[in-house]
């Protein structure tokens, strides 16, 4: 005889819908976990982890997966200006300056226009060429002289000499006015040099000018985001003799 098969039965575990539940929240919480690694991420931790990212998925000859074909290790990563406290290896004087500066700086809406950072010469305002001059030209814009009025301003905070220096990219320079970018460079900064004494009446005395063409580069000049970068004039405000190179 057949026997009858028993209605009761089936699992008695969770029903089937908690897991996919669950799994969604466990992806949920990783995923907002990721979003705050990223809000907390440091830009040297970024760079470290681009290169590393750019080195795996190109090789040699490689199409990237960066902006301007640039190569494995070398990702411009745009460098905000350094807190004061983040300084290391300068002296007292050089790091109060550099504090008064940065605080101007941001205080007077500079950030987009100059960047600033410090060496064993001193504190180095970065004035993007862009800002200051046309291409291949070396007479100040017009709207240059608003930024260069606000940075007078901060030069007579201190009385630190004041170097004036002039820097371009690799591309060769050659018209009747400037032969090369030495000419070029040197003519730019003599050209603010000029500006802060004519128009600003600052002490001569303190203010001289030098001219490096495309012999001190802040980055390689293989790619056009690089040259950018490398074609500007700073604004040495000296705490140490090295200062005069």
């Amino acid at each position: 005889m057949n026997r009858k098969r028993s209605k009761q039965g089936g699992s008695k575990g969770s029903p089937a819908w908690t897991t996919t539940f669950s799994d969604l929240m466990t992806l949920l919480l990783t995923f907002f976990v990721l979003l705050y690694s990223f809000s907390t991420l440091d830009a040297e931790k970024f760079k470290n982890i681009a290169n590393a990212l750019q080195t795996a998925l190109t090789g040699q000859g490689a199409v990237t997966i960066f902006e301007n074909d640039t190569p494995p290790g070398e990702i411009p990563i745009e460098e905000m200006n350094p807190s004061p406290d983040d300084l290391t290896n300068i002296n007292n004087e050089t790091k109060e300056i550099y504090e008064i500066v940065y605080n101007f700086i941001d205080r007077e809406g500079l950030e987009a226009e100059v960047s600033i950072r410090a060496d064993h010469r001193g504190v180095i305002i970065d004035i993007k060429d862009t800002i200051l001059f046309d291409s291949g030209k070396a007479n100040l814009k017009s709207g240059s002289k608003s930024v260069l009025e606000k940075i007078t301003k901060l030069i007579n905070e201190f009385e630190n000499e004041i170097i004036v220096e002039g820097h371009t990219d690799n591309v060769p320079m050659n018209n009747s006015r400037f032969p090369t970018n030495w000419e070029l460079s040197v003519t730019r900064a003599t050209t603010v040099v000029r500006y802060f004494v004519e128009e600003r009446s600052i002490n001569p005395e303190r203010l001289s000018a030098a001219g490096y063409g495309e012999y001190s580069p802040i980055v390689p000049n293989n790619n056009s985001n690089n040259r950018a970068l490398n074609r500007r004039v700073n604004i040495l405000i000296v705490t140490s003799q090295e200062g005069e190179r």
